[in-house]
């Protein structure tokens, strides 16, 4: 593959990285059940996408 066929994956990718650790900051910081569930929602909406890995950490 070449550099630029490579570029669009590379950044889906590190978009995708970014969007999930700041999601799962949010869930750590999330008072509320509401934000609690909208940040758990959003990341097993992302979780459904990658099988097999697990966004959510269990306690």
């Amino acid at each position: 593959m070449s550099a630029p066929s490579r570029r669009p994956e590379i950044r889906r990718r590190r978009t995708r990285s970014e969007k999930i650790t700041k999601l799962q900051k949010s869930l750590l910081r999330a008072k509320t059940d509401a934000d609690r569930t909208r940040a758990t929602d959003k990341l097993h909406k992302m979780e459904l996408r990658s099988p097999g890995v697990s966004l959510i950490k269990s306690e």
